[in-house]
């Protein structure tokens, strides 16, 4: 359904594609003149009709609301969910905290924050990386964690796990790598040894270095896991380092069994 209303002016002036058209009540507007018909000047007399289209109306109001509903369903029908996660591993002094893949659905990720007993921290976890090592606890301490994750959707919270560190009679966080072993030298542990003293104590063992490897077993240098460790920091120890945790029965200082000697410069 249309609608037309009619009203008479007349042209007061011309200028810079501008017209000035004049009411017979006295009511000034500007008009393009560009919509004028041809020869229109000052003094002339025109009649402008504006018409509602109704069903123009409806039609973008129909095209409008599919629209929306488009975006919803693509966009705002399932939300991201919250984080779930877990301790991977625990030592004396480390948490390792891992969390599931990430379900973002249509939302991007803008920032992942971890929490410790409430308090932001301010380490940085690498896109694409699902876990985190959090070094420098207390002994024999509990801990609350969960993280946050901001989307383009919205903050969504993890569940919260509580996490506490071993003591130093608590061998199970031991986690070694094996390295180089010259199993030539008389008296030198071998390996099926030192496995067995770690399936005694509880603690675990692995061919690779990951980030839940707490140290390098090794009596020479060299080798890829080396490197590795190298770069990590992760503590590289003679098997002596083992033994004598199992006999003392508690976790024992990593520096006097350095594979190398550590310096002021190291």
């Amino acid at each position: 359904m249309n609608t037309t209303t009619s009203v008479q002016f007349t042209v007061g002036k011309l200028d810079a594609g501008m017209a000035i058209l004049l009411t017979e009540d006295h009511h000034l507007i500007e008009f393009p003149s560009l919509l004028l018909p041809p020869g229109v000047t000052s003094g002339s007399i025109v009649n402008i009709a504006v018409n509602r289209n109704f069903d123009q109306e409806e039609a973008q109001r129909r095209d409008f609301w599919e629209l929306q509903e488009s975006i919803l369903n693509e966009f705002g029908k399932y939300p991201p969910e919250a984080p779930k996660l877990r301790v991977k591993h625990i030592t004396q002094t480390s948490v390792i905290l891992e969390w599931e893949p990430l379900v973002l659905h249509k939302a991007n990720l803008k920032s992942l924050d971890i929490y410790k007993n409430s308090v932001k921290l301010s380490q940085h976890v690498p896109p694409g990386i699902n876990y985190i090592k959090l070094s420098g606890l207390e002994l024999d301490y509990d801990y609350d964690f969960h993280i946050n994750i901001k989307t383009t959707a919205g903050s969504f919270v993890s569940n919260k796990i509580r996490a506490k560190t071993h003591t130093l009679e608590n061998l199970t966080g031991i986690n070694v790598c094996f390295g180089a072993f010259s199993e030539s030298d008389d008296g030198v542990p071998k390996k099926e040894e030192l496995k067995e003293i770690l399936e005694r104590i509880g603690a675990r063992w692995s061919e690779h270095v990951g980030p839940d490897t707490t140290h390098l077993l090794c009596n020479i240098q060299g080798g890829p896991e080396y490197a590795k460790a190298l770069e990590g920091s992760i503590p590289i120890v003679k098997p002596e380092w083992l033994i004598a945790s199992e006999k003392a029965g508690k976790m024992q200082a990593a520096l006097p069994y350095y594979l190398v000697a550590q310096t002021n410069e190291n």
